[in-house]
Order: C-alpha cells, then structure tokens, then sequence
C-alpha cells in the first residue's frame, strides 16, 4: 500500500520538526572549532602511527604516500555531499537520515545497520590497539605489566581495552561540549607529535629508497594467501596477486582509507551544532584538509627513512609502526614520544567512534526502528545516556574478548557503501526537493557525486573478496530484524496508518509530533 510499503520517506521538515521533542532533544553547543576537532581527533590515529608503514611494507612500497592521496580524493569527493547534507539536514545519524528522507525506510535502515558495524567494530578495533601502545609505554617506564591475559578456556581478556571503552563512554554520557573539550587538549598534543616526526625524520631521509616507488609485483605461489583474500578487482581482472605492483597500490589504497574514517562522525554531530548551515561543512572539510596533509607528510617520511623492505611483516607477525624506522636509526627517545603519542591519539579516534555510534543508534530509535527507550536524552545533559550505556557495553564486550584481525577492511567496505549512497542522495534530493534551503551547495552536481560513486566503488572493488563475504553476512542478518522488528514499529509507518502524515512523509496536518 502506498506509505506502508518500504520505500516510505521522512521529510527533511519532519526529521527537523522531531529533532525539537522534549524527551529526545540534544543540547545545541558545538561551533566550527569543536567539530574540527573532533574531526582531526578521531582521523589521526590508527593512520598515522600503524597503517602508513604496515602499509608500505607489506603492499605498496614507497607508493603509500600515492595511495593516501588516492584514498583522500575519495574522501574529498565524499566529503563535499556531506557537507551539503549536514547543511540541508542538521539532524543526528549522517547518512541514515539523509537515506531515509531520499531512498526511503528500507534503505534508512540497511544503511543505519551499515554505520552500526562502521563504528562499534573501528571502536573496538582501536581501543584493542590502544591497548598494545598502552603495554609499551608501560615497558618505557620499566614496569612490565601486559593488558591482556588469557581467561577462562583460553580466552583473552583484554583489560586495556575494557578500561579505555568504560572511561570514554562514561565521559560521552557526561556531555558533548565536556567531550570536545578533552579532544582538543589532547588531539593537540598528537598533532605536536605528528608534526616532531616529520621534522625530526625529514633529516634521515634517503632520496635511494625511494626506488622503486612502486615495487614490481610478487609472484604468485603455491605458498601464497588464499584467492578469496585477494582483492576483488584482482580476481575479476585475472591477477595473481594484490602485492606491490599496480593491484598492490590499488589494495593499498583501499586499506589505508581506514585511517580517514571519521571525518564523517561530524555529520553526525550536526543537530548539536550551534549554527549547523555553516559550522558543519566547516567541520568536514576543514578536518578532511588537515589529516590529508599530514598523512601524506608521514607518508613520505617513514618511507624515505627506510627502505620499504624493512617495513613489512615478520614472519612472527609482528607489525611495523612508525616508530619502527626511528628505531632502526637509533632516535629511541623519537620512538618513545611516538609510542606515546599513539596512545594519546587513539584515546580521541575511540571516543570519537563511541560518538558516532551513539547518534546513528539515537536517530533510528527515535524512529522506531529500535526500541524508543533508546532516544531518551538526560534532562540536565541533553545527551542520550541509555544509547551511550548500550554502545559502551557492546563495544566493550568485543573490544576485551574478540581478536581484533581484519576488523579495518571490515569498516572500510561498510564506510565507503555509505559514502555511495550518501553521494547519491545529493543527487536525488536536488531534483526532489531543489526548493530546500541550503546553507552548503556541493560544486558540479551531478558530477561530483557521480565521481565519488565511481571512487568509492572503485575502492571497495579493492578490498578483499572475504571482506565482501562477511559484509553480506551482516547486511542479511539486518534485513531480518528489520522485517522482524523495524518495520512494524517505525513512527513513520505508525504516523502514515493513522492519517497523521500524508503517504509521502510530509508535515503532520497538525504542528505537534506525537504518535
């Protein structure tokens, strides 16, 4: 039946007009600076201090420093139609609300369900990360104190993780302002540590390691990964393999898109903003700038410190870091600050995610599609305490007893799908809705969006064909409990049944918005 059906949309008027019910409203208190901050703050982190030279060593050569910009032209083409969405509907859950007020409920779930696995598996992923750099700085001061051990039946118990999640969460509940405060006290201190490594190592750079930029293929063997963990394009194009060569830069960079997820949590942030039309696209583009040349910076120095080769992956499985190449040159009080720094840094990526996380379960909770009980903002804070509490416990679970392996291409197939269709939607709500205001219009539509398409699917052709695998496996399992669940006790469906709202989604014939 015409609204019922799954493709039923929520105007941008009414996802606006909810965002004001007392019992679910945010406090509006966040300006430009604090959504670059959080921005800049959950973006550098993993990137930096693992990704950029496991990266190197293991697929691309000196060619990481290409592959992040490959990896930033998508982000930045993704980046303006956020910007543009964020500006048009300063409403929390990012690409979920964009969804559902263009594609319909269907698609405002599988999305939401999408941005679920993002932000709960990076945040876990992270703060299991946080937890090595945390054993080290220990050993640093001479106390050998490991952050996990094995519990019952030989599993681990990860109490780092745990910890680092339980304070974090506990600090979101506290307030958002409180929040971005703590981000930009420390978010400045690992921008300082950023910014030493590159002068620091810009002195230790030798042009010869240079050569090759982009290492000749490895032959396939026998002995070789598995072709189900190639990447995708590699196997529909016939390749061998997807490391070092063309197919290992373009691997590379699919991979190291991981360390620029993030700049779209400030979208999410967008109906706490104070003047949203403005300070959003500010926030998204501004920290997209800034993380892009530092990463390219590290890239480029990491790279020329040492030659690719003693970069990869020992046989152990012990993965470089940045401060691999200090050590090698004997600059161990470098190698120390940076193994500071990483813990300093992961501490706001965590935070950041659990923010994220929390704002897309508050919006589809506000719509029904999970419980109601959820969207339940603190009186005094106006920050969504039961949301925040079932995040932290999810996330801590799997943060203290789940290994932490291929969890970064997990998120990145979930982030770039996002990023497609919330490109997409710019499109469809210019021809929809062209009379909206628009406090942010993304240049050349429909060419940018369409370029970002192209540039997400490319990427996401480049991750491994078992990522797609397990990405299916969990979009199917949110299939079902929308059809379970969601779908008979959406607002939107329940509004539409009893003639408050026309089957399009438009503005109650009433201004109030209850059920």
């Amino acid at each position: 039946m015409p609204g019922t059906g799954l493709w039923r949309t929520k105007s941008v008027e009414q996802s606006i007009l909810d965002t004001d019910e007392p019992d679910t409203k945010l406090r509006k208190n966040l300006g430009t600076w604090d959504l670059i901050v959080f921005g800049v703050s959950v973006v550098i982190g993993a990137g930096i201090f693992t990704l950029a030279a496991r990266t190197a060593g293991d697929m691309t050569g000196p060619s990481v420093s290409l592959a992040f910009v490959l990896a930033a032209i998508a982000c930045g083409l993704a980046a303006l139609c956020y910007a543009e969405f964020a500006s048009t509907v300063p409403v929390a859950g990012s690409a979920y609300t964009y969804s559902y007020a263009t594609f319909g409920e269907f698609m405002a779930w599988i999305i939401g369900w999408d941005l679920i696995l993002e932000f709960a598996v990076a945040a876990a992923a992270v703060a299991k990360g946080w937890s090595i750099y945390l054993e080290q700085v220990f050993g640093l001061i001479g106390v050998e104190l490991p952050t996990s051990f094995e519990f019952v039946g030989g599993l681990q118990f990860d109490w780092g993780a745990v910890l680092l999640v339980a304070v974090l969460c506990t600090l979101l509940a506290l307030g958002t302002k409180l929040s971005a405060r703590v981000s930009l006290v420390i978010t400045l201190i690992k921008v300082f540590v950023v910014l030493l490594v590159i002068v620091v190592g810009v002195a230790y750079i030798n042009a010869d390691n240079y050569t090759p930029f982009i290492p000749p293929a490895t032959e396939a063997s026998a002995s070789d990964t598995p072709a189900i963990e190639q990447s995708l394009l590699s196997l529909i194009l016939g390749g061998e393999t997807s490391t070092f060569g063309i197919f290992g830069l373009l691997a590379g960079a699919s991979l190291v898109f991981f360390a620029f997820i993030g700049f779209d949590i400030v979208a999410t942030t967008a109906e706490e903003t104070r003047n949203p039309q403005k300070n959003a696209p500010r926030g998204i583009l501004g920290s997209l700038a800034i993380v892009t040349v530092l990463y390219v910076a590290v890239a480029l120095v990491v790279t020329g410190m040492v030659p690719y080769t003693d970069l990869a992956t020992d046989e152990s499985g012990t993965r470089s870091t940045l401060a691999t190449a200090f050590a090698q040159h004997g600059i161990n009080w470098a190698a120390a600050i940076i193994a500071v720094g990483a813990l300093v840094g992961l501490t706001t990526v965590v935070m950041v995610l659990l923010l994220g996380q929390t704002r897309v379960l508050f919006a589809m909770s506000r719509d029904g599609l999970v419980p109601r009980g959820l969207a339940k903002t603190d009186p005094k804070r106006g920050t969504p305490t039961r949301a925040t509490v079932l995040v932290g416990v999810v996330v801590l679970v799997a943060a203290g007893f789940f290994p932490a392996d291929k969890l970064e291409e997990m998120v990145n197939v979930g982030t770039l799908f996002a990023f497609v269709l919330v490109s997409l939607g710019v499109i469809v709500l210019r021809r929809t809705r062209p009379d909206l205001p628009r406090g942010f219009r993304a240049p050349l539509v429909p060419l940018v969006p369409i370029l970002a398409i192209i540039a997400c699917i490319w990427l996401m052709l480049n991750l491994t064909a078992l990522t797609w695998v397990r990405f299916l496996i969990w979009m199917a399992a949110g299939v079902v409990i929308y059809f379970l669940y969601g779908r008979n006790h959406s607002r939107l469906g329940q509004r539409i049944k009893n003639g408050d709202i026309a089957a399009g989604g438009e503005v109650p014939r009433s201004s109030g918005s209850a059920e």
